[in-house]
């Protein structure tokens, strides 16, 4: 293996399915407020913190953070709900490639937009343990989350992972992207099985596009 050190992977929509509960979650959440959206708004929204995603739909005004604090509780009960009442399921193939990296001394790492209760939820439901990854950073842990690099920095440190040159990071959406490219990593691969199709990730930074994460295999040897 070409000394790879670190995987950084994604949670929604490239290791777990996503069935459109996320959107789901935002759009019931807005109408529930009253607050006016479009689906083009709600794309391209997806890969960022969900608190700041939140925050980009409230109009300015005194009461804003407040209003959005009440919006971002809704899409979390929304989205909880959904993963309870529908399950949650790994993208096929992912745990086979965790599983491979880790046996080849690689690190493996999931980062998210999701706060750590609802993440907490989708590892639980999933039973993704420290077996089955090595450390997961979420989106309420770092100071600014996607396109900013802390996601995948914080992810560095939590592996002691020294080098973005050793690190790759793979995601399904063009915010996932941007972040691997603000982070310098030597690997930047989107994958097609999510929210963002291959014509929109085409236009954003990367160094591979993949229909899943199950090319990876091919793409460093791993078996």
């Amino acid at each position: 293996m070409d000394k790879i050190k670190l995987v950084v992977f994604d949670l929604a929509g490239t290791t777990v399915k996503d069935a459109g509960q996320v959107v789901n979650a935002f759009a019931s959440a807005l109408a529930e407020h009253k607050i006016e959206f479009t689906s083009e708004q709600l794309s391209s929204v997806r890969g960022s913190s969900k608190r700041q995603a939140v925050l980009s739909f409230i109009p300015d005004g005194p009461d804003r953070a407040r209003r959005a604090e009440l919006v971002y509780s809704s899409f979390r009960e929304h989205l909880a709900d959904q993963y309870k009442n529908e399950g949650v399921e790994p993208v096929d193939g992912a745990e086979g490639i965790f599983r491979q990296l880790k046996e080849q001394g690689v690190r493996v790492a999931l980062n998210t937009g999701f706060d750590r209760d609802i993440t907490e939820l989708l590892l639980s439901a999933l039973n993704w343990k420290e077996a089955v990854v090595d450390a997961v950073v979420c989106g309420d842990e770092v100071r600014q989350g996607r396109p900013a690099p802390y996601l995948i920095f914080k992810a560095m440190e939590a592996t002691d992972t020294t080098s973005v040159q050793q690190v790759a990071n793979v995601g399904d959406t063009v915010l996932d992207l941007q972040a691997g490219h603000n982070a310098g990593v030597r690997w930047n691969i989107g994958v097609l099985s999510g929210a963002h199709d291959q014509k929109r990730l085409e236009r954003a930074p990367h160094t591979h596009l993949l229909q899943s994460v199950t090319e990876l295999s091919d793409l460093w040897s791993v078996r």
